[in-house]
């Protein structure tokens, strides 16, 4: 075979040692003396010999590497693939309009404007802790303007990519800096894809769900067990608390073992405001643990609550005994951030920093979160009525006694799988839905269909 390539030697390589004006020869189709370089600047580039390539097998560098488990979409994507024009969705993360796209706060739209037109903008980078003004504001938000922790410069916080930049600043600090057990208590009403960060870093991770599928109720009992049996010294991740449904002596109880067991806290606050539609309420928890002189870890996500989902705003929060320490400990994170992504995107962050700071906006976007949350309710009042008048079997009050967008139907594995193949209503085998999904376009059917569902069940046991 005739070498076709006449600028490369037997390795597929120029020759080193020939210089450009002398004659190169392939060993493996000898036989033809070329130049080993172009001699015009129109005449085509260097490229490999394809007899060279053809007997010399290329080792992939990413041979060995399988396929990662799938966190989620595996759902989402069986429902994009079906035809039916019956088919729901009732699983998205973020929260929906009547019109079936996601929901922003009014608010959110004008002051997107306004800062876009404001001539006076820098587009510099942003400080590495994030804007000073945002994360004040937030940690007001967070805490009350005149929370001890605040007053006493004991709050600070580092903005994030998101809620899950959070966790893993804070899984990476405490990797160094934890003189506790390497292990990882997560308590929630629902699996989150927090562990995997956490097992990334090394830690033994175990989860808890408050959910009792059998009684469909959220079980406090579960939480207060957890704490007792969970090892000194361990990190315990709190997902949503206000969604826990303990009322102020347990929490005084959970609090009190976890003060003599050196348990270490580490808050989730996904969507305050969009649990109750009072943001006091949703994170009234937190004044519990600064009153009892505790030390935490808190992620802050202030994407959901403010219907700017691809911004990715969060921030770690931490609460400390005293500034001293605060400060010391917002240093070691700031070294961890500007490893990870340097500088942190600024959009979100003013958006919210100007809605925050201004009392008419941040009125305006309070009363838009409850208008949220009251449809919310009316949609759950709505499926429970539905479902008793259809004479679906069981008691539906569970429903209605679940706070926040998402929350369990109560459905077992098989009701499940009959929504999904005969019904083509797309959620997750736990039951766990986003109830804004439902609206008054489709709310008969979901009913209906899981009234049949119910029924189907009942009959197949017989």
């Amino acid at each position: 075979m005739e070498c076709s390539c006449p600028h490369i030697t037997a390795t597929g390589w120029p020759c080193e040692v020939l210089l450009p004006w002398k004659p190169a020869v392939c060993s493996v189709c000898p036989g033809k003396s070329l130049d080993l370089w172009p001699r015009m600047d129109n005449e085509p580039p260097l490229s490999p010999c394809p007899t060279v390539l053809s007997i010399t097998p290329t080792l992939s560098v990413f041979v060995d590497v399988p396929m990662a488990q799938k966190l989620e979409g595996v759902l989402l994507k069986t429902y994009k693939q079906d035809n039916d024009p019956h088919k729901i969705f009732l699983v998205y993360r973020v929260c929906m309009t009547d019109e079936g796209l996601p929901w922003v706060s009014p608010v959110v739209h004008k002051t997107r404007l306004q800062i876009a037109q404001d001539p006076s903008l820098i587009y510099e980078y942003l400080p590495g802790m994030g804007l000073k003004s945002f994360i004040q504001a937030s940690l007001e938000l967070l805490f009350g303007k005149h929370s001890p922790a605040i007053v006493e410069n004991r709050a600070g916080g580092v903005h994030t990519v998101g809620e899950s930049g959070a966790f893993q600043l804070g899984a990476q600090f405490l990797r160094v800096w934890h003189r506790g057990a390497q292990t990882v208590c997560i308590v929630s009403c629902h699996k989150e894809s927090h562990r995997f960060i956490f097992q990334d870093m090394g830690f033994e991770v175990y989860e808890y769900c408050l959910w009792d599928p059998k009684q469909r109720r959220m079980d406090t009992n579960i939480f207060l067990s957890v704490v007792k049996q969970v090892p000194s010294g361990c990190i315990l991740v709190i997902g949503n608390p206000v969604d826990c449904r303990l009322t102020p002596s347990q929490w005084a109880k959970v609090m009190s073992t976890m003060k003599s067991k050196q348990i270490f806290p580490f808050f989730d606050i996904p969507c305050q405001g969009l649990s109750t539609g009072d943001l006091e309420e949703d994170a009234g928890i937190l004044q519990y643990f600064v009153s009892w002189g505790f030390e935490f870890f808190c992620s802050q996500s202030l994407s959901k609550n403010f219907g700017i989902y691809d911004e990715g705003v969060g921030i770690l929060v931490v609460l400390a005994l005293n500034n001293k320490e605060l400060l010391c400990v917002l240093s070691q994170l700031m070294s961890y951030a500007q490893a990870l992504w340097l500088n942190p995107p600024a959009r979100g962050s003013r958006i919210i920093t100007t809605i925050l700071c201004n009392p008419t906006l941040q009125e305006e976007w309070k009363l838009s979160l409850k208008v949220v949350v009251e449809k919310m309710m009316l949609i759950k009042e709505k499926v429970k009525e539905k479902l008793r008048l259809l004479g679906t079997p069981g008691s539906w009050d569970h429903i209605t006694e679940q706070t926040g967008t998402h929350g369990y139907l109560g459905l077992s594995y098989q009701q499940v799988q009959y929504l999904i193949m005969k019904k083509h209503i797309y959620i997750p085998k736990n039951g766990r839905i986003n109830f804004t999904c439902i609206n008054a376009s489709n709310i008969d059917y979901v009913t209906q269909s899981i009234s049949e569902a119910v029924l189907s069940a009942k009959d197949s046991e017989k």
